[in-house]
């Protein structure tokens, strides 16, 4: 029997490995793919989805269509445990469980949700992506009969993106503009560049948006926000747009992982516990030099990873990831406005939120279906 190659997610990751899927077709092994959609959603242009910049075609991968045209088979589920000895991964709501020779995991994050209590009606997380999309509905019904309350809880880019995003939706689309509020614990925008977050705070003051730093939000329930100082405040929707953490199925499945519940690899991208099992992107605690969770990294890891998934079923020799020096910071804070920051250049306007524009329609493009 073929060896088997088995990709959780087709995520940033495994754009690479899934561009060049008939490599592994024709030297004779069996793709398969699995992913809880068809369609892979692009984080960096997920609020630009929500403030309108761009509709929900432009941001997204068709995933199952790019590995059923490269002869390669999709399984439309979500990925719930691993069993290394067995090399099997099973599947949520199924009892299907499928074979692997190599498996590599893109398996993404998500926001948690512990501070929530009670309905989670109107309750929105950065991710997955497509929950924007519904907030988007959602918050253009609720304005159109007055004036709303909105509140983001976090104080990193997501939440000063929506915030900024949520300001144009309504702009564009002649509502009420909402009171937008940004619950930004004890800092605004938290270990970014003292420039950065100046600018930042100067154009979301300028939108009326507030921003509050007397503490971190300790529960949420329906509809109102209770704060460590013992405040209280209440709003008509909430964002909850804090850290994301990596999918639990690794701890779930008993594989060695890192402080923060991802997968540990080594420099090869390869678990330190299991030689056949990789990873890349969010889903991975890098043991060499622990990254952020940012896009950037899965990335840079895709031709490394695309070339060890082939290596390891070739039983050939591994290369190294290096993650690289200083990333390019650009954040997009609604109508048409960005912050760009690398090294010592740091600006905002038009200008960066169009450079962003153009390097995130150049990703997309770059790994679409091609007719």
């Amino acid at each position: 029997m073929k060896k088997q190659l088995l990709l959780i997610g087709g995520g940033h990751a495994h754009m690479v490995t899934l561009a060049n899927l008939e490599t592994f077709v024709a030297k004779g092994f069996g793709v398969t793919v699995i992913q809880p959609s068809e369609y892979h959603y692009y984080s960096g242009m997920g609020p630009g989805m929500l403030g309108g910049t761009y509709k929900p075609e432009d941001i997204r991968f068709a995933t199952r269509k790019l590995v059923e045209a490269k002869g390669g088979r999709f399984v439309l589920g979500k990925a719930f445990s691993i069993d290394p000895e067995q090399q099997l991964v099973s599947l949520e709501d199924s009892k299907e469980a499928l074979p692997y020779d190599v498996l590599s995991c893109n398996a993404g994050s998500s926001v948690p949700r512990e501070v929530l209590q009670g309905d989670t009606k109107n309750f929105f997380t950065a991710k997955p992506i497509e929950e924007l999309l519904l907030a988007r509905k959602t918050i253009l019904d609720r304005a159109a009969g007055g004036k709303i309350t909105i509140a983001v809880i976090g104080s990193g880019p997501s939440s000063v993106e929506i915030a900024g995003n949520i300001h144009q939706l309504c702009r564009e689309k002649a509502v009420p503009m909402p009171l937008i509020r940004i619950f930004a614990g004890r800092h605004f925008f938290a270990g970014r560049p003292g420039r950065v977050r100046r600018l930042a705070r100067k154009i979301l003051t300028r939108k009326g948006v507030d921003i509050l730093e007397n503490g971190y939000v300790q529960q949420v329930e329906n509809g109102r926000i209770m704060i460590e100082n013992g405040q209280e405040y209440t709003a008509d929707i909430i964002f909850h747009a804090v850290g994301v953490k990596p999918s639990p199925i690794f701890t779930r499945s008993g594989l060695p992982v890192g402080p923060d519940g991802g997968l540990r690899v080594n420099q090869c991208l390869q678990s330190v516990g299991h030689d056949n099992i990789f990873g890349g992107g969010d889903c991975i605690y890098f043991e060499a030099e622990p990254l952020d969770k940012v896009g950037v990294y899965a990335v840079r890891q895709n031709p490394i990873l695309y070339r060890n998934l082939l290596a390891a079923l070739e039983n050939k020799p591994l290369e190294q990831f290096q993650p690289g020096g200083k990333y390019l910071l650009i954040y997009n804070l609604g109508d048409g406005e960005g912050i760009l920051s690398k090294w010592k250049i740091t600006f905002s306007g038009k200008p960066a939120f169009y450079l962003k524009d153009r390097i995130d329609r150049r990703f997309i493009d770059a790994f679409r279906v091609k007719p």
